[in-house]
């Protein structure tokens, strides 16, 4: 479909980048991404999806805007306060841009509605904060063969990943992580603090690898770590190798 008068005019910066240009900015407006999570990661994630004029966007979070929650997602404001993050968030996209479909999803993301929730997305940004909704989101991208990116953040701490743990050669979050589970006593950022601005920077990060993953610009990033530390400031690359025994990829995973 040609672009609108509008959209070449909103668009045109990334119109005239040489790796993305007129065919890039049409995929985004017929890409379909859902992000599941719309707090400190999913709010400028959001924003900079939104300004790349993605056309479909589908936000997945049960929870409810807190006032602690204003140091760093900020997409809300005190008004907004005890109501829905992905209902707040879908009325920004709105006024944002009304060329957009947004849905929002108000309801927790389980393995009874993960794979109707996430089935026709081109992709997936998962920036959650526990263990057991990422491997359920990450299992199941898996299964329908939907790249996801994922993003976690904590204290001063930030890592990215691009994972699409159905190719032969790649692997999925559960191969980083293994059967990873949410303790007891584990750490929370109530707990141990988050730094705002962090949550900017690996957001928007997401944002980029989401565009990415929809256009094909620079090098593929699939299966490799990125990690951030904000005390230093130093940036790392790991490389995470496909786990032969992983449940959701690996030779034993159930077949596609």
């Amino acid at each position: 479909m040609p672009l609108s008068p509008t959209q070449l005019n909103r668009h045109a910066r990334h119109i005239v980048l040489p790796e993305i240009g007129g065919v890039g900015v049409a995929k985004l407006s017929a890409a379909h991404v859902v992000l599941v999570g719309m707090g400190g990661i999913g709010c400028p994630a959001l924003q900079y999806l939104a300004g790349a004029g993605i056309g479909r966007l589908t936000l997945i979070d049960d929870d409810h805007v807190d006032i602690s929650n204003l140091q760093r997602q900020t997409l809300f404001t005190p008004a907004d306060i005890g109501q829905p993050k992905a209902a707040v968030a879908a009325n920004w996209v709105s006024s944002f841009d009304a060329e957009l479909t947004v849905t929002a999803i108000t309801e927790r993301i389980t393995p009874a509605n993960a794979a109707e929730l996430l089935a026709d997305a081109d992709v997936i940004l998962d920036g959650t904060d526990n263990f057991a909704t990422r491997l359920l989101v990450s299992d199941t991208a898996t299964a329908l063969h939907i790249p996801m990116v994922s993003a976690a953040i904590g204290r001063f701490q930030g890592q990215i990943g691009t994972f699409r743990g159905w190719l032969p050669d790649a692997p999925c979050y559960r191969c980083f992580v293994g059967d990873a589970f949410d303790a007891e006593d584990c750490d929370t950022c109530a707990e141990q603090g988050v730094l705002g601005a962090m949550v900017g920077l690996i957001g928007s990060f997401a944002a980029m690898e989401a565009v990415r993953a929809i256009t094909g610009f620079g090098d593929d990033p699939a299966g490799k770590l990125h990690l951030f530390d904000g005390l230093k400031p130093l940036w790392r690359t790991l490389k995470i190798a496909k786990d032969p025994s992983c449940k959701a990829c690996g030779e034993a995973a159930p077949a596609a």
